[in-house]
């Protein structure tokens, strides 16, 4: 005769969820470059439809706060439904909170928020830098202001941006 011995419920593994590689947030970064050109194009062009400006120039302050805000949209928009960018899809990278979870409205809202100090304080090195040395091809090296989020990741310990570190968010490899 044989005995059955009670068996334990098989408990579903939880999955490990990996930071990207800096290359590969490099390049979603570079491919999301390509993307908001037609977001930039796109809310630019109903700006100047709507005001009937004919130059750049014209309502400065005012296109920039439309862009900000479109490009804004953009980001909060894809994070909030589905937690993926197109190019975030294409480099299988999803943005979760400390719970795996998709993060709350206002914590996307704020993370949009968190990027642009960092980049801005870039942008005011790379023109003090240019005054300093008082050649003006030096503001080309604005090109390497969006590296400047990559610095926090060589010292947080889950390689994390400094503002996913700060609201609680991450990004994962899926």
């Amino acid at each position: 005769m044989s005995k059955k011995t009670p068996t334990t419920p098989a408990t579903p593994a939880t999955p490990v969820l990996n930071t990207p590689s800096r290359l590969k947030r490099f390049a979603c970064m570079m491919y999301e470059g390509v993307l908001l050109f037609a977001v930039v194009f796109l809310a630019g062009y109903l700006f100047d439809t709507l005001t009937q400006s004919r130059s750049g120039l014209t309502f400065r302050h005012g296109r920039q706060f439309v862009l900000f805000l479109a490009i804004g949209l953009y980001f909060v928009a894809c994070w909030r439904y589905g937690g993926q960018t197109l190019p975030m899809k294409t480099w299988n990278v999803r943005l979760i909170d400390r719970d795996g979870k998709p993060p709350r409205l206002s914590r996307l809202v704020l993370r949009y928020l968190l990027i642009w100090p960092v980049l801005m304080v870039a942008a005011l090195l790379v023109k003090g830098l240019g005054l300093l040395t008082g050649y003006g091809a030096t503001d080309l090296l604005i090109i390497f202001t969006p590296f400047a989020l990559f610095i926090w990741t060589w010292f947080d310990k889950d390689k994390q941006f400094l503002h996913d570190r700060l609201l609680g968010t991450r990004l994962v490899s899926v």
